[in-house]
């Protein structure tokens, strides 16, 4: 599973998004679009957005915190990873 988190300081949808995923134990990378140009760059490129939160999971771009997609993408990773 491969899990990217594009977020800022300020954020507080980010803060929800990461301690959802600590609540679920999914393992994500994070990176400060605020503190990184490159990587607001990078963020801006994938989802065509200049706001956060974005989430790359295994490639399926998520902007905001939608549970409904995160669930279902966390339930389907996993379910894969056991198979």
């Amino acid at each position: 599973m491969s899990v990217k988190l594009y977020s800022t300081s300020t954020c507080h949808y980010c803060n929800v998004i990461k301690d959802y995923f600590r609540k679920h134990q999914v393992r994500f990378s994070e990176y400060k679009v605020d503190r990184d140009q490159r990587k607001y760059e990078e963020m801006v490129h994938k989802s065509r957005q200049n706001g956060v939160p974005v989430t790359d999971f295994n490639g399926k771009i998520i902007v905001g915190f939608d549970k409904n997609m995160l669930d279902k993408l966390i339930h389907s990773s996993r379910h894969k990873e056991k198979v």
